[in-house]
């Protein structure tokens, strides 16, 4: 690996079990390409997938597709990166299909599952279930799976004004998973070309379900990618984390992964445009020096310099045919119908008054309950974000509430501790 290959990105990843459950079914992987072949060749490739099914049936489900999604796409070098990507989620869907049917524990289980690939191409995306995967391009935020979902299924088919009955229909019954069929259609978006700044999402619903989209995309344009997942992955569970919940941010930050550069063979191809004007000239040389020992009867050298001409003339034709202009690809085919949804992540100060009142709701809980919680470290990055905000610095201003939403969750999580440590000297 060259120290000097820089693949264009940087990502952060977080994965929580939640506030109320006992254990995290939700898996993901996270490879950047390590070199310049490999990005090339297969790019940045990451993974989340939220499994379902009792006695960790789920657990397992979700590992398997996020391992073996990530084996078969990188194992597959003959074809194109999207029908590579293809049939390597159809190859986790056989795969946990027949481990579901070889145990009865495990009988059903399932998994939902959204990867996705920056390549020289662009973004692609390949997914099954209701895990998302968003694109934050300046202060659009763009859904760019379909949620395999009955509410929005039922949407698509025109059969249902959701706006109206959309409460009433489950919002976690998925039409679409890996793993319970031994086949399963999955969609494939894009390639969506790429510009620096583009910020990428993959989520589980355990993120969805509870943050608002224009809230996600907000937290995201406003903050790194490592206080972006921490403050995302809080939100949630202040908001109830009944689900695990998995965040992975990855941001363009170069023309590197923009389709700017060359793929490495054209670079070593400058050596052989360099070498290609000395072989014309040693076989013109070759040929001028056999016509010369021919006219004075050299005839050993005639033969020495016709055999040069040959090998010369062959090396050279080589290269020409080498160094010739490549056949135009194929036209790269745009795949499914994303984004399917936008929104506006422009900060602004309704934006830090509801995710202040997430905060406010811990404070009232905790004053009613008589939580031993410390505040002053909230108030004090909630006093910085009003003064933000009088300063018309709306990103400065969320940057601050997302400092108290984390703080705020520490304390929580300290007096959830000391609350388990109460009851077990109880018992």
């Amino acid at each position: 690996m060259s120290d000097r290959w820089n693949p264009g990105i940087a990502f952060a990843e977080l994965t929580d079990v939640g506030m109320r459950r006992a254990n995290n079914q939700d898996s993901m992987v996270s490879l950047p390409a390590k070199t310049e072949e490999r990005y090339w060749t297969r790019g940045h490739l990451f993974v989340v997938a939220d499994g379902m099914g009792a006695h960790a049936a789920g657990e397992l489900a979700s590992k398997i597709a996020t391992d073996q999604i990530a084996m078969h796409y990188f194992r597959n070098t003959e074809e194109k990166p999207a029908e590579a990507l293809r049939k390597a989620v159809a190859k986790a869907n056989s795969e946990i299909h027949q481990r579901g049917q070889s145990n009865p524990e495990f009988h059903n289980m399932g998994t939902t599952a959204c990867s996705l690939a920056l390549v020289p191409e662009g973004a692609l995306v390949g997914h099954v279930g209701d895990s998302r995967v968003y694109r934050l391009r300046k202060g659009n935020f763009e859904q760019l799976t379909f949620d395999h979902s009955l509410v929005w299924e039922m949407e698509a088919s025109g059969h249902i004004d959701t706006s109206i009955w959309g409460k009433s229909i489950p919002k976690n019954v998925i039409t679409r998973s890996l793993g319970p069929n031994p086949e399963v259609d999955i969609d494939i978006e894009g390639p969506f070309p790429l510009e620096p700044g583009d910020t990428f999402l993959l989520c589980s619903d355990g993120l969805t379900g509870l943050v608002e989209d224009a809230e996600i995309g907000a937290l995201i344009d406003c903050l790194p990618e490592e206080l972006a997942t921490r403050v995302l992955v809080d939100l949630s569970n202040l908001r109830g984390g009944p689900d695990n919940t998995t965040v992975i941010i990855v941001r363009v930050k170069s023309s590197d992964t923009t389709g700017g550069g060359q793929p490495p063979r054209k670079k070593r191809d400058q050596s052989s445009n360099q070498l290609l004007p000395m072989l014309i000239g040693a076989t013109i040389l070759s040929v001028v020096a056999t016509v010369v020992a021919a006219v004075i009867g050299y005839w050993g050298v005639m033969i020495t310099t016709t055999m040069l001409t040959l090998i010369c003339a062959g090396v050279t034709t080589f290269q020409l045919i080498n160094n010739r202009s490549p056949e135009p690809e194929e036209p790269v085919i745009m795949g499914g119908k994303g984004p399917y949804r936008c929104y506006d992540a422009t900060p602004n100060a309704e934006l830090y008054q509801r995710l202040g009142a997430t905060v406010q709701a811990l404070k009232d809980a905790s004053r009613q309950n008589n939580w031993m919680m410390e505040w002053k470290k909230v108030e004090k990055y909630q006093a910085r974000g009003i003064q933000a905000l009088e300063a018309k610095d709306a990103k400065g201003a969320i940057r601050c509430q997302a400092q108290a939403i984390i703080e705020t969750m520490n304390q929580l999580r300290e007096q959830n501790n000391r609350a388990a440590n109460e009851t077990a000297i109880e018992r």
